[in-house]
């Protein structure tokens, strides 16, 4: 069969999760996409571009899925697609050393009648573990070409694109199999009657989904193939006394269980030395001390290397500030401009680069962790905590993921499989503390507790887990009652980190970092320093400016948390913008540079109030752009505004009781 090569080819990208589909992706198309060892990384189709000899490929990564009936929403994600969109091949990544799971989504695929291509990827694991794959077996009992990878090292990849665009080309063969004679009649009793439509599937595997209640090819079929459809679905269960989707899967796995143990074949009974491992790291009882130990050591370990970083930018930007001030001064420049080039733009800007050594080192200790696989067992670990107090344990997942940005968190969600553990999980991630609040802490925890720096950081991160699970409780109690959805996840291997994978990780977060401070923190500084200004005549970033009076107006709802002072209003107020913005504002509202706030702040601030502002900071209304993103993954404003209200609440209640109790200890 002949084909235009100037046509793109397109290639979609579908695996479990934690099958390293990813890193294939990257390897494949030199992308830099996120790599995590757990379910829900991936929460969006995500496309690169790769130029094969003459041909031009299309490669769409799908988010991770064990099969295809669409529970959450990212899996609903890969199987519209694979419905509707006009996919060539679908490449269908598998866990050498767990084929067992992974070969039921390749049955799905096969039974949708997909040209498709198998990767055995982590192949190399699989070898160490003493596991043979008759690969010829797979391959002829699921007509397919089965390739073995090793993502990570780009092995098999040139094999993988050449069977890959063989696959498109040659006759896809119907590929079926045996329900049982009951089921097998119903389905051709179905097929005979379904309406054509613009679905990407043969018709027996649409029979199929119609048959297990898939509304949404139910919306696409008329009244007569659904009254058919529903009264076999009735007959058939009632003859089994069995759903029908139990029926199927019980088929699938006798399928599957009958080529595994002729394909398969395990040679090494050896207790790994991941399991040995998992012995201490997730024991009942250590598991939780050892991950609180080790987030402590990770934030003691930031703070110890970053201080001569900091101290290095801090310089800088005094000299920075130096040099500019002369330059402007000796070409006559002075008053307004001179005033928001220096204590606008370098004072604003300069304040919250200061503390880019904490990110990326903080980012740097994360990542780690989450490469070695570590991060996974710590979601089994709260798995149990969150299922004893009735939450989905999956939640978890989009809260580690909150660590770095809570926008990512809150669309990480749609791994949830129900509505309500999805805004439960929502209204949750925004007390987890993103990277953006890390300058804040860092700047009140080295002028207050310079001595147990890292121990007040470790103490506020943790107090945002901890609020973030209350939120999820108290409004599963209220809004939400009934069971949460179990957590199904396999836990990979312990691996030595990927030097590639864990720089692209932490280049990425100092990216968007800069980004932000060069687009959002710089317009925030301007504006902050215009309202200081403003009107005119006025002193300068003084109580009588326009940011004074909004200051002002709002100062007496913190007097009770030791802070009512309207230059710390002011500053909480921008901080909606942008959480960073809060240590812009203080550094325009000072007048100083960031090198100079830690000397300012005891002059209006305690050590009580520092830390009840610190808890603030952390708690009070999301960002605008987490905001943003409430309102379109919840679809509501109503969810939206619970959030900035019940946040606000919090927040106040929290910072209040905190300062009376710090005061009351003589702090």
């Amino acid at each position: 069969m002949s084909r235009d090569a100037s046509r793109e080819t397109v290639i979609a990208l579908v695996g479990n999760p934690n099958t390293g589909k990813t890193s294939l992706f990257n390897a494949l198309t030199g992308s830099k996409q996120h790599v995590g060892n757990w379910p829900g990384v991936t929460v969006e189709k995500k496309e690169g571009f790769i130029q094969h000899k003459d041909r031009k490929i299309r490669l769409v990564d799908l988010p991770g899925t064990y099969g295809l009936r669409a529970k959450s929403e990212d899996e609903k994600i890969a199987k519209n697609y694979l419905l509707d969109a006009e996919s060539d091949v679908v490449l269908c990544v598998c866990d050498s050393t767990n084929i067992e799971r992974n070969l039921y989504l390749l049955l799905q695929l096969r039974e949708m009648g997909k040209n498709t291509v198998l990767a055995l990827n982590m192949a190399d694991e699989a070898e160490k573990k003493g596991i043979k794959i008759d690969v010829d077996l797979i391959n002829e009992s699921f007509g397919v070409t089965a390739i073995k990878t090793v993502a990570t090292r780009k092995q098999g990849t040139k094999e993988l694109l050449q069977a890959s665009l063989l696959a498109e080309s040659q006759k896809n063969e119907d590929f079926a199999i045996s329900y049982g004679e009951v089921i097998d009649e119903a389905l051709s009793d179905i097929t005979k009657i379904i309406p054509k439509t613009n679905l990407r599937s043969n018709l027996r595997y649409l029979a199929l989904r119609l048959l297990e209640g898939d509304s949404d090819i139910e919306k696409l079929v008329d009244e007569k193939t659904l009254t058919l459809t529903a009264k076999l679905r009735e007959k058939i269960e009632k003859l089994y006394d069995d759903d029908i989707s139990s029926l199927v899967a019980e088929a699938r796995y006798k399928y599957l269980s009958s080529i595994i143990q002729k394909a398969i074949r395990r040679t090494n009974t050896e207790v790994s030395w991941s399991d040995k491992l998992d012995r201490i790291f997730t024991h009942k009882k250590l598991g939780i001390p050892i991950f609180l130990l080790i987030m402590f050591l990770v934030f003691q370990l930031t703070n110890t290397l970053s201080a001569p970083l900091v101290e290095w930018i801090e310089n800088g930007f005094a000299y920075l500030s130096e040099i500019t001030n002369t330059a402007l001064t000796n070409v006559g420049i002075d008053g307004v401009w001179s005033s928001l080039i220096s204590d606008g733009i370098i004072a604003g800007v300069g304040s919250v680069l200061t503390f880019l050594p904490q990110i990326a080192l903080l980012f740097l200790g994360i990542s780690i962790l989450e490469d070695t696989g570590y991060m996974a067992r710590v979601t089994y670990l709260m798995d149990k905590i969150m299922q004893s107090m009735g939450l989905s344990g999956k939640a978890f997942i989009p809260m580690i993921l909150g660590f770095g940005c809570n926008v990512t968190a809150v669309m990480a969600s749609r791994t949830l499989e129900t509505k309500e553990d999805r805004i439960l999980s929502i209204l949750a991630n925004p007390f987890i503390s993103c990277s953006a609040r890390l300058p804040v802490y860092v700047l009140f925890t080295g002028a207050f507790f310079p001595k147990h720096q890292g121990l007040v950081l470790f103490l506020i991160y943790l107090l945002g887990i901890i609020m973030a699970i209350f939120t999820s409780w108290l409004f599963k109690k209220i809004l939400f009652k009934g069971k949460s959805s179990p957590l199904v996840m396999e836990l990979p291997p312990y691996r030595l980190p990927s030097f590639k994978n864990t720089w692209n990780q932490v280049a990425g977060r100092v990216q968007t970092f800069l980004t932000k401070a060069g687009t959002v923190i710089l317009g925030a500084s301007v504006i902050i320093w215009a309202l200081a200004t403003l009107p005119s005549g006025v002193e300068y970033a003084s109580e009588a400016s326009l940011l004074g009076r909004i200051g002002s107006l709002i100062a007496p709802l913190f007097s009770l948390a030791g802070f009512g002072t309207w230059q710390a209003a002011a500053a909480l107020s921008f901080g909606v913008l942008a959480k960073e913005v809060v240590v812009t504002s203080l550094a325009v509202l000072f007048s100083t540079s960031e090198a100079g706030l830690p000397a300012i702040l005891p002059m209006h601030f305690t050590s009580a109030s520092a830390l009840s502002f610190m808890v603030m900071s952390l708690l009070y209304m999301p960002c605008a752009a987490t905001l943003g993103a409430i309102k379109r993954e919840t679809g509501s404003r109503k969810w939206m505004i619970l959030s900035m209200v019940y946040s606000l609440v919090i927040g106040l209640v929290l910072s209040v009781l905190v300062y009376q109790v710090a005061i009351r200890l003589g702090w």
